[in-house]
């Protein structure tokens, strides 16, 4: 025990590492690049020179959004992949996206963020990702039980009605609507509002210290239900919170920064290989995993070809399925090589 504990601590030390490495790379590259060792007189300075905006109200705010989502949305992909017990299922899974995307879209056709402002676009995604929750829960519960596999079902089914909602709202649509649209579904961590972004950083820590209160449960889940049952946990409580800890922090997530791939599915699937499958250590280590892999690809995104910024849903969706698809060769690899 006390060896694991100790691997448990190296483990949670090299991420959060990583993670600020990683955080202070992003905070000093971009157009234009400010050396590290300027940072402190910088902040001396205060307010008023280029790169103090360049840093705390253009580069600061992205770290801290890309820290909450991606961590955030590697939280909801252990939780349902331990639910499940399949490791493909991801927080996108369940239809959530597609709701909150479909509740965007629709605001973007009305102009209703021209007309009440800009906040109501997350307000209207997050609408669109709770009535979704709502709907495939209430579509999955049979007398006082939640079927799992009726919710991935049921979850999918309404993702691919949402998508075609969308299809179907981009068709009709004018260009700079349109333009609006895709530029949205694709993910951005461009949010200039610090409301929005504390209560993304919010709900991210919250999910993860709730979620961190079941990681037992979880691991018990992980061996089946009925296995869990006879282990003494109350499985239909706990299927229900951790459903609503997933859908919440994944709600908040799309309908803040959009629709950004791969992060809740390829995270959880590398830190479980390096890492192991045992939720006290998982949990914490996925989501340090994923701020970090989020704030890389954000980087990527602003300065691959820079002046231009690309939307960060499409560093993660190459980056993300490449590794992933590099994962499962080597898993067979391993597997043949036995």
């Amino acid at each position: 025990m006390k060896t694991r504990l100790i691997r448990w601590i190296t483990w949670v030390a090299i991420l959060t590492g990583i993670f600020l490495s990683i955080s202070i790379f992003s905070l000093i590259i971009g157009t234009s690049d400010i050396p590290f060792r300027k940072i402190i007189s910088v902040i001396f300075a205060g307010r008023g020179t280029t790169e103090y905006s360049i840093l705390f109200d253009i580069r600061l705010p992205r770290i801290i959004l890309a820290f909450a989502i991606g961590g955030a949305l590697s939280l909801a992909g252990v939780i349902l992949q331990g639910m499940f017990r399949n490791p493909l299922v991801e927080p996108y899974t369940l239809g959530i996206s597609g709701g909150a995307a479909l509740g965007v879209c629709l605001n973007i056709v009305f102009h209703l963020h021209r007309i009440f402002g800009v906040l109501t676009l997350p307000m209207s995604g997050f609408l669109g990702a709770i009535l979704v929750i709502i709907l495939v829960y209430s579509l999955s519960r049979r007398k006082g039980i939640l079927k799992i596999q009726g919710l991935l079902l049921t979850g999918v089914m309404i993702s691919f009605i949402s998508s075609s909602l969308i299809m179907l709202i981009m068709a009709v649509s004018r260009t700079e609507d349109l333009h609006g649209i895709v530029f949205w579904i694709m993910g951005s961590l461009e949010e200039p509002n610090w409301v929005l972004i504390k209560l993304a950083v919010g709900v991210s820590v919250f999910g993860l210290v709730v979620s961190y209160l079941f990681c037992l449960d979880l691991n018990a889940l992980s061996l089946g239900e009925e296995e869990a049952l006879h282990l003494g946990v109350n499985i239909e409580k706990t299927k229900r919170l951790l459903f609503i800890i997933a859908s919440l922090v994944t709600g908040c997530s799309v309908s803040i920064a959009g629709i950004i791939g791969f992060v809740g599915l390829v995270v959880p699937h590398f830190v479980r290989m390096f890492i192991g499958s045992d939720h006290r250590i998982l949990l914490i280590s996925s989501f340090l995993c994923g701020a970090a892999f989020l704030i890389l690809c954000d980087t990527l995104a602003r300065t691959i070809i820079s002046p231009l910024e690309l939307p960060v849903g499409v560093i993660t969706g190459i980056l993300g399925g490449s590794l992933f698809v590099y994962a499962l060769i080597r898993k067979q690899i391993v597997l043949g090589e036995k």
